[in-house]
């Protein structure tokens, strides 16, 4: 049996196209799933119905591969999920295929694509902090409490001025407070 996934990002959009292709391949109108959502959220109700509908011998179509991956390599995820239960996968647009061996192939490639993107990706990533590092900078969020307002808060605690008390004074929230306390005790 063939089931339909389309999607489009905003309310403003139509999936006519998308439908109008499904059925034109021969989804039955009864067994397509849609999602309004922008592609990047991770949570998707009509792909998960239809994931969930799909049984052994089935195939999956969509109109475009971007229409079901949030990334090329979620993207992948999802194919190899498919294959693994005995689902076919067919994208219109690319002409992809995965029960033809042309289709298997594309697969594959895009597959070595994707993996391709996430070591340029990581490289890229450990590059920039190495250089960020040699300039004498750190990453993560700047800090809330910088050291000398931290040490004169300090100060005050150890006299007896209360945590609830210091935060008023100083403008500091209580649970950054504290976390920035446990922080200089690592430090110590």
């Amino acid at each position: 049996m063939l089931i339909g996934y389309m999607r489009v990002s905003t309310e403003d959009q139509t999936t006519q196209l998308q439908k109008d292709a499904l059925l034109k391949y021969g989804v039955d109108s009864r067994n397509i799933f849609e999602d309004t959502i922008s592609g990047s959220k991770d949570k998707r109700e009509g792909l998960d119905k239809a994931l969930n509908f799909l049984q052994s011998g089935d195939t999956l179509v969509v109109w475009k591969l971007d229409r079901l991956g949030r990334s090329l390599a979620h993207l992948i995820n999802i194919i190899n999920s498919l294959k693994e239960k005995g689902i076919g996968f067919v994208s219109i647009t690319e002409g992809m295929d995965t029960s033809t061996a042309s289709g298997e192939l594309f697969f594959h490639i895009f597959g070595a694509l994707a993996q391709f993107e996430r070591s340029l990706i990581q490289e890229r990533v450990n590059a920039g902090l190495k250089a960020a590092k040699a300039k004498g900078r750190i990453g993560g969020r700047p800090r809330a409490i910088d050291d000398e307002k931290l040490m004169i808060i300090r100060k005050a605690l150890d006299d007896g001025m209360s945590k609830a008390a210091a935060c008023r004074t100083f403008g500091v929230k209580r649970s950054t407070l504290i976390d920035s306390l446990n922080r200089l005790k690592l430090q110590n």
